[in-house]
């Protein structure tokens, strides 16, 4: 299977790249998905995962957002063939403050508007244009609506929330956290997503949309997240506890995985104890 990700230098596409030995489009290789010459190369795959992105929830930067995250990834998918297969990345975020009615968050859960940044609303956007496109030209589509995926240090990359405080650990800088420590997420190792994406290319399911987390198995409030990475690297965090973090919209979530394991016969594998281990390693241990 000939395999392609986009943003395949960033901090989780390094690692997918490496499990699927997959070729790149990103721009620190010298692509641009808003390039239709460099997003035509998408027709020569069985196989894209496309998590190319620009991550900026400022207003200021809606116009190159909403260009990059949606356009973008209009390029890509006009450039699918038949029967390959698309994966998009996008994020547990687009259902606001609705996932805070949830336990565990179903991918019934609503996605309107109520506050979400130009990121979870261009995300929302290009799914539809996922939905659309898989539907009008006949290949394979998945989106993963992800939540606090995290991977081992990569060079060159700027680490997600957990990453970042792994780093804040190992360099004994201060922490500041939201709600007091005490927002619940759940978390997932970069390693169970490259699973998750085998599952689906490997499947007969045409069109999926699945909330991909850790669940209630890898879930915890911040304050315990901290105490595991602790324990786990022997190092002690720095808390600044006067200077916290505004509270978290949603203050609580946890994926539900009912779908994803019924449809596609996926559960996480990799534990947060073990998971957060490869985030205080370096060199070959620590990729996947």
């Amino acid at each position: 299977m000939k395999v392609l990700v986009t943003g395949g230098s960033g901090y989780l596409g390094t690692h997918l790249r490496r499990h699927f030995h997959a070729d790149n489009l990103s721009r620190r290789d010298g692509a641009n998905i808003l390039s239709m010459e460099d997003a035509a190369i998408a027709s020569e795959y069985d196989l894209v995962i496309h998590l190319a992105a620009c991550l900026d929830k400022s207003p200021e930067a809606s116009e190159e957002v909403f260009l990059i995250n949606v356009e973008g990834t209009i390029n890509i998918l006009k450039n699918m063939r038949k029967d390959a297969a698309f994966i998009f990345a996008s994020t547990k975020d687009v259902y606001g403050r609705f996932a805070d009615n949830y336990a565990e968050v179903p991918e019934e859960c609503p996605t309107l508007y109520a506050g979400q940044s130009v990121l979870e609303w261009s995300k929302l956007i290009a799914e539809r244009y996922v939905e659309y496109y898989a539907g009008q030209n006949g290949f394979r589509s998945c989106i993963f609506r992800l939540s606090n995926v995290y991977a081992p240090p990569s060079d060159g990359n700027t680490p997600g929330f957990v990453g970042s405080l792994a780093d804040a650990i190992n360099r004994g800088g201060r922490i500041r956290l939201p709600g007091n420590g005490l927002p619940v997420r759940d978390h997932l190792h970069v390693r169970d997503l490259a699973s998750a994406c085998d599952e689906f290319a490997n499947s007969m399911i045409r069109h999926g949309l699945y909330n991909l987390g850790g669940g209630t198995a890898n879930a915890l409030t911040l304050n315990r997240l901290i105490e595991k990475m602790e324990t786990v690297s022997g190092l002690q965090a720095v808390i600044d506890d006067k200077n916290p973090l505004p509270d978290p919209i949603p203050f609580r979530y946890v994926s539900s995985l009912n779908r994803v394991s019924q449809e596609l016969g996926w559960m996480p594998n990799m534990s947060l104890d073990e998971g957060l281990r490869t985030l205080f390693q370096r060199g070959p241990s620590s990729e996947i």
